[in-house]
């Protein structure tokens, strides 16, 4: 089967890849809301001066957006967001006079950005967003809450098993400070690019702003994995000292105890996460998915005291929910059991026998169960064909011999067998398509 063609950037989804899709959407969205997250759905587009706000983060390409009719002149104000923190950070702002704090909210919606579309990276987006905003002091308790969160809802999902790295943005910005670095911020953004380029290539571009042995340092720092909270003493062993860096050493050994050992997946301290430096100023996480780590994170968050503005500092999650798909669909490891909702299928004697097939199909609605007619009284063979093509799971015969009794055919087992029409339905398992690994 040709593979569709598709505008490079964006996705759309053949029917049972929409399954996936769905199935995904509501596994994150019950996990929010079993931990009390409120549902929120917020405007895609926000004024230009916004978007640029976060903390001088100008390096996003964002979709400006414009009247056909407009002026050629007239400034372009408005632009589609490109990710789901900035627009609630202003509706909090906004809205801090009607909202109960700690708030706590979660958001399903799309996002766009206009970079290179490559594997797992697309310019219009579904993310999966969950964030506590504060009025006042965040307590550390949300730190451990929101990881915690974030590795549970991916176990709720039908991917491999993830691991969560965790790091504090104090251990690195203090870090650098002790070792007298005057540029914190361009320096660590350079050490991010470990996992690109290297060592060799991190310490070739360093060299052009710092000594040897405070590379060796850095390089040192960033070498720190652990599963447990030894990391802080790995730390100390380095010699370097500052009060940033203990109070960010002594804030992720907090939260690394208070996660503990997940379920599913792993949580490790990773001193080389150095996620949004510009916002970010605490606690800094990235997901990793087993078997696809060349591909980088596919969920992350972390803590920002100042995006919402000083007296409302927030700590987040977001899971790439169009990320996941694009890796695990395209490389066939996933698919919908079906096409359609629909589970069973009523097939069509002749016309005369159309009222009372659309009155079963009523009555099955009516238990819960997807129904739908077929729209011709074609030979049956055609009928279970259709069913089998959209792999509709049941297909229901009515008075097909004197005795007018109903039959239902179980496709998948290849059996049929008499049924009452006032009472039965599907298996709970065949009532909804679902996820099927390959």
């Amino acid at each position: 089967m040709a593979t569709p063609k598709r505008k490079s950037g964006f996705v759309e989804w053949l029917p049972e890849d929409q399954v996936v899709e769905d199935v995904f959407v509501s596994a994150i969205r019950r996990t929010y809301e079993l931990h009390g997250f409120a549902h929120l759905f917020l405007r895609s587009v926000e004024p230009v001066d916004v978007l640029l706000r976060k903390d001088g983060d100008t390096n996003k390409e964002i979709y400006g957006v414009q009247r056909l009719q407009a002026e050629r002149d007239e400034t372009v104000s408005m632009g589609l967001h490109f990710d789901l923190t900035v627009p609630f950070a202003r509706y909090v702002k906004d809205n801090a006079g009607h909202l109960s704090f700690p708030f706590k909210r979660y958001q399903i919606q799309r996002s766009w950005r206009g970079e290179r579309p490559q594997k797992g990276r697309y310019r219009e987006f579904i993310q999966a967003d969950a964030d506590v905003v504060s009025r006042g002091p965040l307590p550390l308790a949300f730190d451990i809450e929101l990881p915690a969160l974030l590795i549970e809802t991916m176990a709720a999902l039908p991917v491999p098993p993830v691991t969560l790295r965790l790091n504090n943005v104090k251990i690195l910005e203090g870090f650098c400070q002790g070792l007298g670095i005057e540029d914190p911020s361009g320096t660590l953004r350079i050490v991010d690019k470990l996992d690109k380029i290297g060592a060799d290539g991190v310490r070739k571009i360093l060299t052009e702003s710092l000594q040897a042995d405070q590379i060796d340092k850095l390089l040192a720092l960033a070498d720190i994995e652990t599963s447990d909270a030894s990391f802080a003493e790995q730390v100390r062993a380095l010699g370097v000292t500052h009060d940033r860096l203990e109070q960010g050493l002594d804030e992720l050994t907090e939260v690394m105890r208070g996660i503990g050992t997940p379920s599913r997946g792993q949580i490790v301290a990773c001193l080389r996460i150095a996620r949004g430096l510009d916002y970010y100023t605490g606690t800094v996480f990235e997901g990793v998915m087993e078997g696809h780590e060349g591909i980088g994170s596919v969920c992350s968050g972390g803590r920002y005291d100042r995006l919402a503005g000083d007296e409302l500092p927030g700590i987040g999650i977001s899971i790439g929910v169009t990320r996941l798909l694009g890796i695990l669909v395209d490389e066939g490891k996933l698919t919908g059991s079906r096409q359609t909702p629909t589970a069973v299928l009523v097939a069509l004697n002749n016309d005369d026998h159309r009222p009372a097939a659309r009155e079963l199909a009523r009555s099955l609605r009516d238990r819960g169960v997807a129904t739908e007619v077929f729209p011709q009284p074609l030979p049956y063979g055609k009928q279970i064909k259709y069913a089998l093509n959209k792999g509709i799971p049941y297909v229901w015969f009515a008075e097909v011999d004197e005795a007018g009794v109903h039959k239902v055919k179980d496709l998948a087992a290849k059996q049929e067998r008499p049924v009452d029409p006032a009472t039965w339905t599907p298996p709970a398992e065949a009532l909804e398509p679902h996820v099927v690994k390959n």
